[in-house]
């Protein structure tokens, strides 16, 4: 079983940044495609972006251009580098891996992502 940590999440006004990282147990984790996701209150869990063994990524539209997701395979970590964050980005973020696009690790308890306006 991966135990998922995620860190980063904070309070930042809108056009603001932030860096979050997620360290994952376990020695698959440099064989696995990794994700990040959303859930905004009131909505349904989403998939934000992906990174591949190869690195390959892919991003919700919602954030194509101001996000970038980005993997350290020595620190067993993940990161995702949010810029310009609107007020809708505000959610909170987990990580997990992926297998055959669906998240198949137990949820962490994410990190908290509030953008004022």
């Amino acid at each position: 079983q991966v135990q998922l940590v995620e860190s980063g999440g904070g309070l930042v006004q809108a056009g603001g940044s932030l860096r979050l990282s997620c360290v994952a147990s376990g020695r698959i984790f440099s064989s696995s495609t990794m994700a990040w996701y959303r859930q905004a209150p009131g909505k349904q869990r989403e998939l934000v972006a992906t990174i591949t063994s190869g690195d390959s990524t892919n991003y919700a539209d919602s954030v194509k251009g101001r996000f970038t997701i980005s993997r350290d395979n020595a620190k067993n970590t993940v990161y995702l580098q949010m810029n310009s964050l609107k007020p809708e980005d505000t959610a909170v973020y987990y990580c997990n891996r992926q297998r055959f696009g669906s998240p198949v690790e137990s949820w962490g308890r994410g990190t908290q992502v509030t953008v004022s306006s």
